[in-house]
């Protein structure tokens, strides 16, 4: 069930868990929650294409500069494409950050509960129980196209590289 792919966070080399998924391989499904705490399957966005962004916590600098540069990437897509994004973060706490950072086009969800995204995404960090930083594009058949692992969890990912490959798939 392990992968052996591996993330630095500050330089310190982070092991991964969970089942690695591979461009070309069927997009897993997973029940996460939403920040009204009820329950939503990843399947339920199944029909359109999906930016997926992992995201270690919302109150980080990192992962507040990436949610908030995904919604305003969400405009410029249109209603074809949803982009989610995914944290361990407790739902209060999610729904907390998005009114105070005005994020109303990119939908969170938290893996808080049983993890299941990053097991079966393969970026679940067993040691601390985050996720790694990894953004992945599914199409409207849920197939992955596109995977981004950001090597360093401090880093952003290349927003240019996953632009080009939503809009090689509109």
């Amino acid at each position: 069930m392990s992968t052996q792919a591996t993330v630095t966070l500050r330089g310190k080399p982070m092991q991964l868990g969970g089942n690695e998924v591979s461009v070309g391989d069927k997009a897993p499904d997973s029940t996460l929650i939403t920040i009204d705490s009820q329950p939503k399957r990843l399947s339920e966005f199944s029909g359109k294409i999906r930016i997926l962004s992992a995201v270690p916590s919302l109150d980080t600098s990192v992962c507040d500069a990436e949610t908030r540069r995904f919604n305003e990437l969400a405009s410029e897509l249109g209603d074809d494409v949803e982009i989610i994004t995914v944290s361990m973060d407790l739902p209060p706490a999610q729904k907390r950050w998005c009114g105070a950072a005005g994020v109303d086009r990119v939908t969170l969800l938290s893996d808080h509960k049983d993890a299941s995204f990053g097991k079966n995404y393969g970026v679940l960090i067993p040691d601390i129980r985050l996720l790694a930083r990894c953004v992945f594009v599914v199409d409207k058949d849920d197939v992955v196209r596109y995977k981004q692992l950001v090597p360093e969890i401090g880093q952003e990912p290349d927003y240019e590289d996953v632009l080009n490959a939503v809009k090689a798939l509109l």
